[in-house]
């Protein structure tokens, strides 16, 4: 049986929900990639930054905007020793400025994804998976990037059978 990982990052607190900002204890791709552990069995793993990111939401985005400008590599808290185990990875991310947060690209730049399928899911407020498949499938060529799930993040918290669909085809 393949070992599944469950990466993502993720933002709690003040997030844009239905065209206005409020606060929430975890963040809508956090929600979602809980829900892929317990349907895959997978192991989670938290994509996140040694340096936090403003705790006002558009300050934030503003921060992601000079990030994703100048391909900035945020460092990470934590890594994995290696990804030699893992065959499947559940890849998941909030989608600022039509692209994943530039700490999925330090992940994603960090390891050998060679052979490794990955599977890009993203929660969003309206503009979908944006570009971040075909950004993915730049950073790792060596990976197959299989189908991707786009959530509606202000209904991540509703969307278990949706996900669970997408997922079941892939255990």
């Amino acid at each position: 049986m393949a070992k599944i990982l469950i990466a993502y990052y993720s933002r709690k607190g003040q997030n844009y929900v239905n065209g206005a900002i409020k606060n929430l204890a975890r963040g809508n791709t956090e929600v979602v990639a809980e829900m892929i552990q317990r349907l895959t069995g997978g192991e989670l793993f938290e994509i996140d930054t040694v340096k936090d990111y403003p705790a006002d939401y558009t300050e934030c985005t503003q921060v992601a905007k000079v990030e994703i400008q100048q391909k900035a590599r945020p460092e990470l808290k934590r890594y994995l020793a290696s990804l030699a185990d893992y065959d499947k990875i559940f890849l998941g991310y909030p989608i600022w400025w039509s692209i994943c947060p530039m700490p999925v690209s330090t992940f994603l730049e960090r390891y050998d994804f060679s052979g490794k399928k990955i599977f890009p899911f993203a929660t969003h407020e309206g503009s979908g998976l944006g570009g971040s498949v075909s950004y993915i499938k730049k950073i790792c060529p060596k990976a197959e990037v299989m189908d991707e799930l786009a959530i509606h993040g202000a209904e991540a918290p509703q969307s278990f059978e949706q996900v669970e669909r997408w997922v079941k085809d892939k255990v």
